[in-house]
């Protein structure tokens, strides 16, 4: 594909930017929030969660003991063979419980190798037009539209992991329109970020939303028995609340408004603990509890240690929440999750490996990258047909025709004019190119009478001309 003019857009672009724009840390610090934030404490505050505060409080100390003796090793680590026969019920339990997993094998290691070099050579050819952060020495990349992304997007060893990753989920509700058997196709930058490196610094967070967890009620619901004082019966892997959660209320450059189960990026280095990794807090349910519960409750003086906190439902405080920001979390902000101990790097990964994270679980990226080359990786997550995400894969085709950049990611000209983009003919095969909406949608067998549905509802958005 060669370069293009920009027209007509799908949808209102966002502000033009980079990774940094949707951290409070990096972007200029957090102000404090209007006054109607108090007032939302008040209306979701139950005297339940008193007593949810202190049971949650009490678990936290042993599991972060836990997790502090075990370290990397309690990221669970599976052959991408083990997919393709069946997880077992061990291997399916210690997914959820985490939130994590690594997925070794799938992508050989020299075809991994090429992207990298793929990439590489489509940044020297366009590089008066490259941006990322940071600027000067750029680490994360502002592409979405390269050949190699297609080809690992579309490549049948990570559709076959995402479709067994997201078997992992269910829909309490029968009538939720979603198909988990349909992954589809969440462009996102890649990064390659050199020895030495020290900007790069993602601390402790959660993607997709911050305040929206409490202000949007259909995000609030996805917490729903943790906000009425059962966090016990939470169910992290419950996929129907989240088809009706609005997790970008300020149309913010990097917040995704999608339903997208699994983060996940794909190794193009060998990488380990020290050399710029990922990290994550294996935690997910328990984290979660706390994270929630955590507005309501403050030091009872600003010496109180952990176990001296009070009821606050008068200040408009949500710790490490800000409007238009991704959820930030630290020692100071969040306390009881002691991060600088739960907080561990994933083990060593190869070219080819995939690592996949829970939408809710805490994660960050190591700050000083102490290895001798470069820690590479295209990020790809898991993501469900649903008819909310059609609509948006339907906007994200027509930028990548255009050379735009995805429309969850800050805005601007993007790649319209870079030379030798990638396109329709670089996907893998038949599946590779519906998940990224270029053809419609098979309905499989196997299929439940909501999952028919919705691939059906999906076409008739994909395709709309086409079907009359």
């Amino acid at each position: 594909m060669t370069a293009t003019s920009v027209s007509t857009r799908t949808t209102r672009q966002k502000e033009e930017g980079s990774i940094a724009t949707v951290f409070s840390s990096l972007s200029g610090g957090a102000p404090a929030l209007p006054p109607r934030f108090s007032d939302l404490k008040k209306e979701i505050w139950t005297d339940a969660l008193a007593q949810s505060w202190r049971e949650v409080c009490d678990e936290l100390h042993g599991v972060v003991e836990q997790v502090a003796e075990r370290g990397a090793d309690i990221v669970p680590s599976i052959r991408f063979s083990d997919l393709q026969k069946g997880l077992s019920k061990q291997q399916i339990s210690q997914i959820r419980e985490s939130g994590v997993v690594i997925v070794r094998g799938g992508v050989p290691r020299e075809e991994a190798l090429g992207w990298k070099q793929s990439l590489r050579d489509y940044i020297s050819l366009n590089k008066d037009k490259v941006k990322g952060f940071p600027e000067g020495n750029i680490q994360a990349f502002e592409i979405y539209n390269s050949e190699a992304q297609t080809r690992a997007r579309t490549h049948p060893a990570l559709l076959q992991t995402q479709r067994a990753l997201l078997q992992l989920w269910h829909a309490s509700d029968p009538q939720a329109k979603l198909s988990l058997g349909t992954p589809i196709s969440y462009y996102d930058r890649f990064r390659i970020r050199l020895p030495g490196d020290r900007s790069f610094v993602l601390g402790p967070h959660i993607d997709g939303g911050s305040l929206e967890r409490w202000e949007d009620p259909g995000f609030r619901a996805c917490f729903g028995a943790i906000l009425s004082g059962r966090w016990r019966d939470h169910d992290p892997f419950d996929a129907a609340p989240r088809l009706h959660a609005c997790q970008d209320l300020y149309h913010a450059a990097n917040q995704c408004s999608i339903f997208r189960p699994w983060q996940g990026w794909t190794s193009m280095s060998t990488t380990g603990p020290g050399q710029g990794t990922l990290r994550v807090a294996p935690m997910l349910k328990l984290a979660t509890a706390y994270l929630m519960l955590r507005p309501f409750f403050k030091p009872r003086t600003p010496s109180s240690g952990l176990d001296d906190w009070v009821v606050d439902v008068e200040s408009v405080a949500f710790p490490g929440s800000q409007m238009g920001k991704t959820q930030e979390l630290n020692e100071t902000t969040h306390p009881h999750l002691q991060l600088a101990r739960t907080v561990v790097s994933v083990p060593h990964v190869e070219p080819g490996d995939q690592i996949y994270w829970h939408c809710d679980l805490i994660h960050a990226v190591e700050g000083i990258h102490e290895g001798q080359s470069d820690s590479s990786v295209l990020y790809i997550p898991a993501v469900p047909l649903t008819v909310r995400n059609a609509e948006y894969l339907r906007d994200q085709r027509e930028h990548f025709s255009q050379g735009l950049p995805a429309p969850d990611f800050p805005g601007g000209e993007g790649e319209s004019y870079f030379l030798n983009r990638g396109g329709r003919e670089h996907a893998h095969g038949e599946a590779g190119v519906h998940a990224l909406g270029l053809e419609k949608f098979d309905i499989f067998e196997g299929a439940s009478e909501g999952e028919a549905q919705t691939i059906l509802e999906a076409n008739r958005l994909l395709f709309a001309e086409a079907s009359g």
